[in-house]
Order: structure tokens, then C-alpha cells, then sequence
């Protein structure tokens, strides 16, 4: 199922009364362990406004076979998927298109197959990222979209479908510690919280499982620590903009009371998302714990931090 978004606010340059700006339009398409999304914004030089946005739950890490190959058919899937994406693109007006594959194709040990298939299919050329490239993005589009300088360092926490980054430096871009942990609300997800909604043993096992992998994690004093990835950006539609201790314990509560289905027309969210949302949030919560602050869910990530860094250049 594909879910597609276009962006309501005008950018500065094209409202009444405001003079012209040169405007640059990019766009970005990110293969990450659940969803392949695209994102096509515009750049006037100061900030980015996105355009159209759109995602297919193309679950990459589901289709690993047992030598930790993806599939033939999920990688025909996902080059489908990535083609389609770009035509959008271009019919959009973007003539620079990036892209990139962050956890899941990272760890394929046939990620070369994936890369060519997409290649051959639209000739669109794809990076697959470091964890440390990843966190780098990450923060760069949630500090660069933050709409204000702290007064300190920030902090962001990136959950994606197969692995989470925790990173800490100086508005706009300074990176000054960063941590990649291979745990995602995917894994997460299909390791311990098949039912639904989950049960307390379920729960109880996922939380275990979340504290394993933070184990030893201890990011430095942040000033403002910011969230971003799905599962922090469908979180705002349930609890709004901040995730504080009563936040996380009041959406956990709901999440193992009613069914996905149930929660999804509610909060007008995909049921695969929902799904999810167990997992990611207690991977966020662990992570706000560990940095003892609550969590703003930041406007931009990994993909705005791509298109500016190619504004940048």
C-alpha cells in the first residue's frame, strides 16, 4: 500500500507580495527496512518546502532469505516501486533526483543485485549509507528544519525499520558523537509483538530486548533532543509534538488496548504503520531515557538532510 502526502504551505517566494526567489526543486527516494518514500521539495535558498510526498511499504527486511540475500521478487518489487517514484518526480519538475538505501540493503549480502535492478529499471543511481552517513543525515535535516538555534548541543534519535541512530552536535550539521544500534521497530516488531494488539509478555519481551541493545549507550548532555523516522511522525498525529514519560505511557497504554485496524481509522494512520508503532515507540522511549529528556518530533530527517546537503554543494 502506497500512502501519498502534498505539502499545503506555499514556500515564501510564490505567496502575494513576497519578491521572487530562485527556486530549486530536488528530490530524494530512500530505501530503508519498511517503506521506500519519496520526497520532492522545493530550496529558495533559506529553507525547504515540501512539495509531494509519498511511501510504499515495501518491508525489504522481510524478504531475506536464509543466506541474508533480499529476495528476487522483493528486489523486482522494490525496483518497481523506486521506478514509479521517480517518474512522479520528474513529471513534479525535479531534474535532481538522489538516492539512497539505509539498513536493511546495508546488511544484504546481494545489495549489489538490488542497486543494479533499480538501475536497469530507471537508471536512477543508489548510495547505500553508513550507519555513520545515516546518523549525519539524520541530524542534519531535524536540526537544519528546527526553526531556532539552542542554546546547546542537540540531540536526535532516528528509528527506522532495521536500525536506530543516536547522534549529538551543534546546529546546523556538527556532528560530535553519533551511536548506530541494529535494532528497528521492524525487527523489533516481528521478534516479540506478533499479536494484536500485543499482549503484556509481548511487551515485556520487547522492552528487554530494547534495553539490550542500548545497553552501554550513553549520549552526552543534549540542549533539545529531537525524534524523527515513521514511527516518530505517525506519533504526532496520536500525541502531538512532544513525547515526554506520561506521553509514552498513555500511547503505549492505547496501543495494547484496541486493534491496528482500530487505531488506524482513528488517527487516520496505515495499518502497517500501526503495526509498528509498538516497537518504535519503545525503542524512542528507551532512547528519551537514555538521554533523560523528552523528545520533539522534529519536522525533517534523513531526507531533508540529503536534499539540503545537495543544496549545499
Amino acid at each position: 500500500m502506497t500512502s501519498v502526502e502534498s505539502a499545503r504551505e506555499c514556500p515564501p517566494s510564490l505567496r502575494p507580495g513576497v519578491a521572487r526567489l530562485a527556486i530549486v526543486r530536488r528530490a530524494c527516494i530512500d530505501i530503508g527496512s519498511n517503506t521506500t518514500r519519496l520526497l520532492v521539495a522545493d530550496f529558495d535558498g533559506e529553507r525547504l518546502a515540501s512539495v509531494h510526498q509519498e511511501r510504499a511499504f515495501t518491508h525489504v527486511r522481510r524478504a531475506f532469505t536464509s543466506e541474508a540475500e533480499i529476495g528476487a521478487a522483493k528486489i523486482a518489487e522494490v525496483a518497481g516501486v523506486v521506478s514509479a517514484q521517480l517518474q512522479t518526480a520528474r513529471k513534479l519538475g525535479a531534474e535532481d533526483v538522489r538516492g539512497v538505501a539505509t539498513a536493511a540493503v546495508r546488511r544484504a549480502a546481494n545489495r549489489d543485485a538490488l542497486i543494479a535492478a533499480v538501475r536497469e529499471a530507471c537508471g536512477l543511481e543508489v548510495a547505500v549509507l553508513s550507519p555513520e552517513q545515516e546518523a549525519r543525515l539524520a541530524f542534519s535535516g531535524a536540526a537544519r528544519t528546527l526553526g531556532h538555534v539552542p542554546s546547546g548541543p542537540v540531540g536526535v534519535v532516528d528509528v527506522g525499520g532495521g536500525s536506530c541512530e543516536l547522534v549529538v552536535g551543534e546546529v546546523p550539521d556538527a556532528v560530535t558523537w553519533c551511536a548506530s544500534l541494529e535494532l528497528g521497530s521492524g525487527e523489533l516488531a516481528d521478534e516479540c509483538l506478533r499479536s494484536d494488539p500485543p499482549t503484556a509478555d509481548e511487551l515485556g519481551r520487547a522492552r528487554a530486548r530494547v534495553g539490550e541493545a542500548l545497553e552501554g549507550v550513553r549520549p552526552p548532555r543534549a540542549e533539545c533532543v529531537l525524534a524523527v523516522g515513521g514511527s516518530a511522525t505517525s506519533l504526532r498525529r496520536i500525541a502531538g509534538s512532544m513525547l515526554d514519560a506520561s506521553a509514552f505511557t498513555r500511547i503505549l497504554a492505547l496501543l495494547a488496548a484496541e486493534r491496528a485496524a482500530d487505531v488506524a481509522r482513528r488517527f487516520a494512520l496505515d495499518r502497517d504503520r500501526v503495526h509498528l508503532l509498538p516497537a518504535g515507540l519503545l525503542i524512542l522511549q528507551a532512547a528519551s531515557e537514555r538521554f533523560a529528556a523528552p523528545l520533539e518530533i522534529a519536522q525533517g530527517g534523513l531526507r531533508e538532510g540529503l536534499l539540503l546537503e545537495a543544496s549545499d554543494a
